[in-house]
């Protein structure tokens, strides 16, 4: 066996026993011993091995499988350009915490430098996007290699996971291997011999009991460590909690709210909209002048990434930009240690995560003073603006029976299944989700449903890889016992990772539903400051048609096709299995002209509540 070979097929076997369930591969010739290894191992049912012949969407499919699996993912790679594709992906890793174990191959050093094929420099390609960065060397034969490469994938996988105690994230692992990359005809006649037949210098076999050779275990804070102290959140009337993106518990957040008055202000990809307590138009309630003056907090209790609106952004600087009047105090929940979200700047505490939120921070103090008629009067008006709004929204959004973004965004929410999941793309798709999202109740206790969970790339918010991110995310849940998957994409998004859609006849497959907006370019845009200028320059260089069909491109991936134009029909247009494509096609001029008047007619409804007022 050579060396080469050998490397794989430790490095392969080690990563099983750390955990590693998933490994997505692109072909090429440099990466051969990995590739083998991997194939080996998946063959023996220790993991699901996925190919892709793109490596940009090979990174994210291995990426949605992370996030949505809540384990790192391997992506494997040839060397020279093929790495530099992952980098995208690496990124929105390291910015959402997703474990990512990146394997590239690479040519030895001998041929570096040199003008060899398919040689770049790869060392610390990706900067200080990843948590660690691993040269492997060349593999050789001779003793103490097992115990290096062993314990080095320890290594990674633990900082790939969080399990030595950071934020998990991607992990490069770069491995220059010499020829012979391949097993001779002989020895995969013998059926994948053992190093020890091949006359090894040294047992490659890994610790008896089947155990990782090393075990990475968090340090526990002390005991002592000093805390923020917390015990006056309850009492305090005017405070909100914010939840941003991210994969969290916010159950103490939650708890947190009931207790002490305080409304919801939860994005879709937080998982965090439900409850007595959340509001669904809180973006409208921000974005209305009187009633953010009116009611600025004085307490913010964030978790997340926060930040998916300027609305959201303005409260928690504190108002307007000129006129910031920061609460008194606002904590933040760290995502991960020495990870946490503060994009206004005005973060007073941070704790360590959200399990650091006292369980009963309520002081000794009269009930009257945590539960008098201030308090309630607080979340009330946040309830009522909120109710006022959203019906003022729907309202104009049932006027017709057309198909519009935000009216899509709301009903396919809504339709959701118990168990199901819903990957929402970034740009347009999310924030109409963050506009319509009605909150869902839980019914506490044993057997109670699964609420559909919402994941987003809401890390560097790229509209790259959202395809194959969606396809990993629902072949993960899937592979969980989840329920069926659906992904709210724009049609530059579909267009910008169509090689997502290409997947061999030998690959899994997921249930997953591809709802496609077709405004037929860059849809955000006419919702910004970018509008105004004039029309051949703004359609040029940012609106920029495409006139693509998506129907011929969903035939090219031989995937069924459903042209969705009266939104009755959408549970119709959405059923079915498999791998499939809902095309919506709306104007981008039509809907940022919707998108304002449903601002507007919240505006009125909220104004006129306030009128009404005693």
């Amino acid at each position: 066996m050579s060396p080469s070979a050998a490397f794989g097929m430790v490095l392969a076997d080690e990563l099983v026993r750390c955990g590693l369930r998933e490994a997505v591969l692109s072909p090429g010739s440099r990466s051969a011993p990995l590739a083998l290894a991997l194939l080996r191992r998946a063959e023996a049912g220790d993991l699901r091995l996925h190919v892709r012949a793109d490596e940009r969407s090979a990174a994210f499919l291995a990426l949605g499988l992370a996030k949505a699996g809540r384990r790192p993912a391997a992506v494997v790679c040839t060397s020279g350009t093929a790495a530099a594709h992952l980098h995208a992906a690496v990124i929105e890793a390291d910015e959402a915490c997703v474990g990512l174990l990146v394997l590239t191959a690479d040519r030895p050093p001998e041929l570096r430098a040199t003008g060899a094929s398919q040689t770049i420099d790869q060392l610390k390609l990706y900067g200080g996007a990843v948590r660690w960065f691993w040269e492997s060397g060349v593999p050789e034969a001779r003793t103490g290699m097992n115990g290096y490469w062993r314990s080095a994938a320890c290594r990674a996988w633990a900082l790939a996971s969080g399990d030595a105690g950071g934020p998990p994230g991607p992990v490069h692992v770069n491995v220059p291997l010499r020829e012979p990359l391949v097993p001779d005809a002989a020895e995969l006649a013998a059926g994948w011999p053992e190093p020890a037949a091949c006359g090894w210098p040294e047992p490659l076999e890994g610790r008896a009991d089947g155990a990782p050779w090393t075990r990475a275990r968090a340090a526990a804070p002390a005991a002592d460590a000093p805390m923020p102290d917390l015990s006056e959140l309850s009492s305090t009337e005017r405070g909100v909690v914010v939840c941003g993106d991210g994969d969290y518990d916010a159950g103490p957040l939650l708890a947190l709210a009931e207790r002490a008055g305080w409304p919801v202000l939860a994005e879709p990809s937080s998982n965090a909209r439900r409850g007595p307590n959340a509001l669904r138009g809180y973006c409208y309630l921000l974005e209305d002048p009187a009633f953010a003056a009116a009611h600025r907090p004085e307490v913010i209790v964030s978790a997340g990434r926060p930040g998916l609106s300027r609305g959201q952004l303005a409260l928690l600087r504190g108002g307007p930009p000129g006129q910031p009047a920061p609460p008194a105090r606002h904590i933040v929940a760290a995502q991960a240690p020495g990870r946490w979200a503060d994009p206004a700047r005005t973060a007073t505490d941070v704790l360590p995560g959200i399990s650091a939120l006292p369980a009963h921070p309520d002081p000794p103090a009269p009930p009257a003073r945590r539960r008098g008629p201030a308090r309630h009067a607080w979340l009330a008006d946040w309830q009522r603006a909120d109710a006022a709004a959203c019906a003022a929204v729907d309202a104009i959004l049932d006027e017709t029976d057309a198909v519009s973004e935000p009216r899509l965004a709301r009903d396919l929410a809504a339709a959701l299944p118990d168990g199901a999941l819903l990957w929402a793309a970034s740009s347009l798709p999310v924030r109409d989700l963050d506009r319509q999202l009605a909150p869902r109740e839980c019914p506490p206790g044993p057997g109670s449903r699964r609420l559909p969970r919402i994941l987003a790339s809401r890390g560097a918010s790229g509209i790259d890889g959202l395809t194959s991110a969606a396809v990993g995310a629902a072949l993960a849940h899937q592979a969980a016992g989840g329920g069926p998957a659906f992904a709210l994409l724009g049609d530059l998004a579909l267009l910008h990772d169509a090689p997502g859609l290409f997947i061999g006849p030998l690959e899994p497959r997921p249930d997953l539903c591809l709802v496609v907006v077709n405004n037929d370019g860059g849809g955000i845009f006419s919702t910004l400051e970018q509008a105004s200028l004039p029309g051949p320059v703004f359609e040029r260089v940012f609106g920029t048609p495409h006139g693509a069909d998506l129907r011929m491109l969903a035939a090219a991936a031989g995937l069924p096709y459903t042209l969705l134009e009266r939104a009755h029909e959408l549970p119709a247009a959405v059923a079915g299995e498999g791998l499939r494509v809902v095309e919506v096609r709306v104007s981008r001029s039509g809907g940022a002209a919707l998108r304002d008047r449903l601002r507007r007619a919240a505006a009125s409804a909220i104004s006129a509540l306030a009128r009404a007022a005693p």
